[in-house]
């Protein structure tokens, strides 16, 4: 009989961003990225475990909601898996997202993360942290982040993330998640750094400034400054989008929504409210935030985009195994 469990993972939620590839492996990055894995959104895989013997898989699958995913986004990851477990092994694997998929909400991260998670643990066998970080890598670079919790770094030509602090470092941070659009993004976030890496007149300008962004946020993130903090993460995100902006053709994810939330949260600084927007390669804006100042953010979101979605999540873990049984968004937290 095949063996068969469940992994949760939880999205990489990048701070200052990774935004372009270094030369010399899969996924490694031209810029250090300053990460937090977010607590309650979650992607459940089910890996089932296989080999080349008869009545049993003989290639990889992967359903994603029930949907075929095309063998070749996935098979460098598996090909790694085989690599690192010196085994001639296949995977069936079925995941379900607690949160839109493919909508700029880190769903690669966690998916790979818990891919990594999950066939490592199936086939009996334990990989250190920066082991395990290296082998999501090669799905997704921001994977590399999401297998730890808390708080990561992951540096400019680096193969494996590191931890800065765990998700007990700073209880009282709330991300409020505004949800501007719940389908698919036009363009991926891989052709998308591509193609800003490929034509933007100002992406050289943006891997420069990178490294003292992240710098300034791994000190304010250690200090518990989210005023600091989130003065380097608007520098980070603007900076990214300004290479996507000036790619030819252009890559705009901004919806009039998500330009109400950047205005909003302006407008709570001004009245003295911490409230610290970032946004990824997709329409949604993340507000970092407090306990104490959550409930005011909210309505004040709410009030600029009340057709739109607002979650709240803290600061989360790695990746768990939750045992056997098929994947459902149930078992989210």
């Amino acid at each position: 009989m095949n063996q068969t469990l469940r992994c949760a993972a939880s999205p990489s939620l990048a701070l200052v961003k990774y935004w372009g590839k270094a030369d010399g492996g899969i996924n490694l990055p031209a810029t250090t990225s300053i990460a937090v894995t977010i607590s309650h959104l979650e992607t459940v895989s089910q890996v089932t475990l296989g080999s080349d013997r008869a009545n049993e898989p003989a290639a990889d699958e992967v359903f994603i909601e029930g949907e075929p995913q095309p063998e070749s986004r996935f098979a460098p990851f598996f090909a790694a898996v085989r690599e690192a477990l010196r085994e001639d092994l296949h995977f069936r694997v079925e995941s379900v997202n607690t949160f839109p998929t493919g909508a700029g909400l880190a769903s690669s991260s966690s998916g790979f993360a818990a891919l990594a998670t999950g066939c490592t643990a199936v086939a009996g066998r334990r990989l250190s942290g920066a082991e395990l970080s290296a082998l999501a890598r090669v799905g997704s670079g921001s994977a590399a982040r999401a297998v730890f919790g808390g708080f990561t770094r992951f540096a400019a030509g680096a193969s494996f993330a590191e931890q800065i602090a765990d998700e007990n470092h700073w209880p009282e941070l709330r991300i409020v998640i505004a949800v501007v659009q719940r389908g698919s993004k036009p363009i991926s976030s891989r052709d998308a750094m591509i193609r800003s890496r490929d034509t933007s007149p100002y992406y050289a300008d943006w891997v420069s400034g990178a490294q003292s962004l992240a710098e300034q946020a791994e000190t304010a993130l250690v200090n518990r400054d989210l005023d600091t903090l989130g003065r380097a993460m608007r520098q980070s995100y603007l900076r990214m989008f300004s290479t996507m902006f000036t790619a030819e053709p252009p890559v705009i994810f901004w919806l009039p929504e998500s330009v109400a939330v950047i205005r909003a949260c302006e407008q709570l600084r001004a009245d003295g409210i911490s409230a610290w927007e970032t946004m990824d390669a997709g329409p949604q804006v993340k507000v970092l935030t407090t306990a104490k100042h959550t409930a005011q953010v909210c309505d004040r979101l709410h009030r600029e985009n009340p057709s739109g979605e607002l979650l709240v999540v803290g600061v989360g873990s790695g990746p768990r195994l939750l045992g056997t049984g098929a994947a459902t968004a149930s078992t989210s937290a």
